[in-house]
């Protein structure tokens, strides 16, 4: 009985919970209902507006760009607004706006309980884009509250236009140039491939003789940001001296003078001379049998791996305009043998260009200047110009890369400003006396890859005019005598008049 007992007493326990619950369902059932249909009410009197933008693929500079705003409501449209964003969106720019308020063609909702769906779309044409127009764009849409039809309710959208430029222009130089040419010591060579106008950056590469380069990244000690290739990041290696070819160092020992330093070749300047000289016997161009033009080559004196090691840098700096300009390096230890005539081209790709672009340079040693005299018929007194036209070969100074150095001497004397050498590609010699005839100057060539000597022989004039003035100083002495002849008789006259 009492298990009976508890039992039923159990049931009516249970019976009283499921109703209790189903009296808190109702009033929550009852409280929902109310709810939503406050919320549609609510929505009703409000209207509602989403707006997007169609998402835009990257533009090249000189396109024309469609902006596209799309939106959807039920009430009645304000106005539309189009904005660009500038200075990380702390500036809006207003390109464009639509104000319903003057303009017959929009919806009137006269029913404002019935729900009436609108699909609007505006755009803004761009046309020949440029890179200024480059960043955000936000569409800014507002419609009238549907309860007081005064206050205005506003949704946005935005998108991201990406303008992109080619570059427009693409070039080769050598690092550290001109430079001179060392016979018994390795160098570096540096080319550098210069990019501008692009956004966003290129990618850089180097190819020799139409075959791609392999290179080992390192970072260059340059400002702006930096990046090399997926070799990873690695410190500058330095290139490897190489010691002297064997067959060749007893021909070099024969060139050293007395004191173990080595002798005056012809690339050498006559102040950087250790040649043994009897005391009292200075050199002359006639004791020198120099014909009137001599092109002479040096080649280096050391043996190189025919297998170098290329590094490479890229270092990109951001431009006012918003293009990038990149600079890449590429360096190795130079091989004058195998490295002439060697052609190297730097390719560079972009997103924007079909295909890439690319220059290149041939490495050529000078092969001899070619010189003039100006004028060809030089007096005493006159200003001479020996100018470099040229080279011997043919081929014009442009041709030979990296840009020669021109260094001018006078063979067994100094110049005639006193230097022993100058720097140039012309030589000016101003008032030449008469003791230059004859006199020999040697014009050297070189860059890296080699030197080259040419000679040529100034010959100077008798100028007449300066003849008569030196020939006779006291040409003005006849002149006096004549003057005192004629001042006698005067005087003889007045004498007698007052007397």
């Amino acid at each position: 009985m009492v298990g009976i007992t508890r039992r039923a007493a159990g049931e009516h326990v249970n019976a009283n919970g499921v109703w209790d619950l189903l009296q808190n369902m109702g009033k929550m059932t009852v409280l929902s209902l109310c709810f939503l249909l406050c919320a549609d009410l609510l929505q009703v009197a409000v209207g509602y507006l989403t707006v997007t933008i169609e998402p835009l693929l990257p533009v090249v500079v000189g396109d024309t760009v469609t902006l596209k705003c799309n939106f959807k409501t039920d009430g009645r449209l304000r106005e539309i607004v189009w904005y660009r964003v500038t200075d990380g969106g702390t500036i809006k720019q207003k390109i464009f706006t639509y104000d319903a308020m003057f303009n017959t063609n929009y919806s009137h909702m006269e029913d404002y309980r019935r729900r009436e769906d609108l699909v609007y779309q505006s755009t803004v044409r761009l046309p020949e884009v440029r890179i200024s127009d480059n960043g955000p764009y936000e569409c800014h849409v507002g419609i009238y509250d549907r309860a007081t039809r005064e206050k205005v309710v506003l949704a946005s959208g935005n998108v991201l236009l990406t303008v992109m430029s080619p570059p427009n222009n693409i070039s080769v130089v050598a690092e550290n140039t001109p430079a001179p040419f060392s016979r018994y010591q390795a160098q570096n060579l540096t080319l550098v491939c210069t990019a501008k106008g692009g956004k966003p950056a290129p990618s850089v590469y180097f190819k020799r003789d139409g075959e791609l380069i392999e290179v080992i990244s390192y970072v260059s000690p340059t400002v702006g940001y930096e990046g090399g290739g997926s070799a990873g990041v690695r410190g500058a290696r330095p290139l490897i001296s190489r010691d002297l070819d064997d067959t060749k160092l007893r021909k070099s020992l024969s060139l050293l003078g007395p004191d173990g330093r080595p002798g005056r070749l012809n690339t050498e300047s006559p102040g950087r001379s250790y040649m043994a000289r009897q005391p009292g016997q200075e050199p002359s161009p006639a004791t020198e049998a120099i014909p009137e033009t001599v092109v002479s080559r040096e080649f280096p004196r050391w043996v190189q791996s025919t297998d170098p090691l290329y590094y490479f840098s890229n270092t990109q700096i951001p431009q006012s305009d918003g293009s990038v300009l990149v600079q890449a390096k590429l360096t190795w230890t130079l091989n004058p043998q195998l490295d002439n005539d060697a052609l190297f081209s730097c390719e560079i790709t972009h997103p924007a260009l079909s295909m890439p672009m690319q220059t290149e340079v041939i490495l050529a040693a000078p092969k001899g200047p070619k010189l003039t005299i100006t004028p060809t018929r030089a007096k005493v007194g006159d200003t001479v110009r020996i100018t470099v036209q040229g080279f011997q070969v043919g081929s014009p100074v442009n041709e030979v890369f990296p840009e020669p150095l021109f260094t001018w001497t006078r063979v067994g004397s100094r110049l005639l400003d006193g230097s022993a050498e100058r720097d140039g590609k012309e030589l000016v010699l101003e008032r030449v006396p008469a003791e230059l005839n004859g006199s020999m100057y040697r014009c050297t060539a070189q860059n890296p890859l080699g030197s080259t000597d040419t000679h040529i022989r100034l010959i100077v004039f008798e100028n007449p005019s300066m003849m008569k003035n030196t020939q006779n100083p006291n040409n003005g002495a006849p002149g006096l005598h004549k003057l005192g002849l004629i001042c006698l008789p005067l005087i003889l006259t007045v004498t007698v008049e007052l007397t």
